[in-house]
C-alpha cells in the first residue's frame, strides 16, 4: 500500500528536516523560550507601572540586567560599580559604562593581576 503525503504534510516534512541534516541543531527551541520567560512575564505585569516613564524607567534598568547576564557578569558587582563611578564620569565616557565594556574592562584587570 503506497501512502501518498498531502501538500500540508510535504510543507511540515520539508520544515522538519533541517534539524535531522545538522545533529547541532536543537528540535525544540526551549532554551531560547526559558531565557525571554523572565522577560515575557514582566510585559503582563509591566502594565500596571503606574506611569509611562516609570515603565521606561524599568525598560532600561531591565535592559542593563539583561546585559549583564549575557556578558556572565554579576549585575550586584555592575551596579555597585556604575553608580560609584558615574557621578564623577563626563559624558564622553559613556561607553566604558556598557556592561559589555565593563566586562572587558575587567577580564583585562584579571589578566593583568595573574601576569603579576
Amino acid at each position: 500500500m503506497t501512502r501518498l503525503k498531502t501538500l500540508s504534510q510535504l510543507r511540515q516534512d520539508h520544515g522538519s528536516t533541517p534539524f535531522l541534516e545538522d545533529g547541532t541543531l536543537e528540535i525544540d527551541n526551549n532554551l531560547i523560550e526559558n531565557s525571554i520567560r523572565p522577560s515575557a512575564i514582566g510585559k503582563k505585569n509591566f502594565l500596571f507601572i503606574g506611569h509611562p516613564e516609570a515603565g521606561e524607567r524599568s525598560a532600561v534598568i531591565y535592559t542593563l540586567l539583561g546585559s549583564c547576564r549575557r556578558h556572565g557578569i554579576n549585575p550586584f558587582d555592575y551596579l555597585k560599580d556604575l553608580f560609584t563611578r558615574l557621578p564623577a564620569a563626563k559624558i564622553t565616557q559613556i561607553q566604558e559604562f556598557t556592561p559589555a565594556a565593563w566586562a572587558k574592562a575587567k577580564a583585562n584587570e584579571q589578566a593583568v593581576a595573574q601576569e603579576a
